[in-house]
């Protein structure tokens, strides 16, 4: 394990300036605004802020605010963040981030989960966090074949074990991480004794039981049908979109900022005020810089090879599992508490009226207050090691 800073240089974030600012727009119709794709107007402003008056060196100095590492696992580079909390280690939490995301999703939440006390808080809630980027994301190593979210799975749980020391630990996650923390708590329940989701993961086939399991399986397939096309090119064709925006950074922002808008609570404010540009920004020069856009679509048919998460008959995740409802992810609706209880040991169903599906990213106060209520939820269930009492 070594330590890490993230160094661009000056030379280099010119030359993918220059690129982008060369890129030609091409005509849309007037008006069309979101509806068939990343909005026309709002990308010419977005280059031309991000060209002219982005500022790349506090972005760089941001995202070195936190301890970085690297880590051999599995023969493959692994970065990620490691913050040891004020409690003295004693409740560790591993946070997998998701696709078009990056470690950079948890970076508002860092603070008042590792130091409580600071923002009003008790300094035994604190958690140490380690935030892993995803196996072909940033500045991750990009595998030679196909890696799946189940051996994802596997290798954290090898970083936080054996690489980091910690005999048990809690995990979290979202989009891809709901999908890598459900594997740990199914694969590895002596490792990991609890696991908070606000995505559903694993999946039954079985069909709706109830008025309230149909009517969410209609809200799904509504959202399939609109907002999914996306990813069934990214499971079964994934070169054929490498090749359409190689060598285009701008088109590639396009198609990540597309989904930050699509998939986003915009039902109060709008997308401009849900993320700031510098935020979206922080997060695509991740993907730019690192040349890792082509690699992180590629983690898209291990989802594929994996089974899609389906369980069979009679098969769930038995370590406890705490399930947020953030009623305004568009792409994943909110799941009734009967269907997560089928393939999960369901401790605790939390239904938060504001946040999509970025939730740590779009409403930070909110999902670190329900990872607190989670954290006290488990208080009295798990070992004082990782309790904190």
């Amino acid at each position: 394990m070594q330590a890490f800073e993230v160094q661009w240089t000056e030379e280099s974030v010119n030359r993918l300036l220059h690129r982008i600012a060369d890129t030609p727009l091409p005509e849309a119709p007037i008006s069309d605004g979101w509806k068939h794709g990343c909005d026309a107007n709002f990308l010419a402003g977005f280059r031309d802020y991000w060209v002219n008056d982005f500022d790349w060196r506090a972005c760089v100095a941001a995202l070195n605010r936190h301890p970085q590492f690297i880590a051999r696992v599995e023969g493959l580079d692994v970065h990620f963040v490691h913050v040891q909390g004020e409690n003295q280690g004693r409740r560790p939490l591993l946070l997998t981030h998701g696709w078009p995301g990056s470690y950079i999703e948890f970076w508002n939440v860092i603070e008042p989960l590792a130091f409580p006390s600071r923002h009003g808080g008790r300094p035994e809630d604190a958690f140490d966090l380690v935030i892993p980027s995803l196996p072909g994301f940033g500045f991750s190593g990009k595998p030679g074949q196909v890696v799946g979210q189940r051996q994802t799975a596997r290798m954290w749980n090898t970083l936080m074990t054996e690489v980091l020391g910690y005999p048990c630990y809690c995990a979290q996650g979202g989009d891809w991480g709901a999908i890598v923390t459900s594997w740990l708590g199914l694969d590895f329940p002596d490792s990991v004794q609890a696991i908070h989701l606000n995505m559903l993961g694993l999946r039954s086939l079985a069909p709706p039981g109830t008025d309230e399991e149909r009517d969410w399986q209609r809200r799904v397939e509504g959202a399939q049908r609109v907002y999914s096309g996306y990813s069934a090119v990214q499971m079964f064709k994934p070169q054929s979109l490498v090749w359409a925006t190689a060598g285009n950074p701008l088109g590639q922002a396009a198609w990540i900022l597309e989904r930050f808008h699509d998939w986003a609570d915009l039902r109060q404010r709008p997308f401009e005020q849900v993320f700031d540009r510098d935020t979206l920004l922080a997060n695509l020069m991740i993907y730019l810089m690192t040349d890792s856009f082509a690699s992180s679509i590629w983690y898209y048919p291990g989802v594929v090879n994996d089974g899609f998460g389906i369980l069979p008959d009679g098969v769930r995740c038995e370590t406890p599992t705490w399930f947020a409802r953030y009623h305004g992810d568009s792409l994943a609706p909110a799941a009734p508490r009967s269907r997560v209880e089928r393939v999960y040991n369901l401790s605790q169903v939390s239904d938060i009226d504001e946040g999509g599906h970025f939730a740590a990213l779009e409403v930070p106060q909110r999902f670190v207050a329900d990872l607190h209520r989670w954290s006290e939820h488990m208080r009295n269930g798990l070992p004082a090691g990782l309790s904190g009492n």
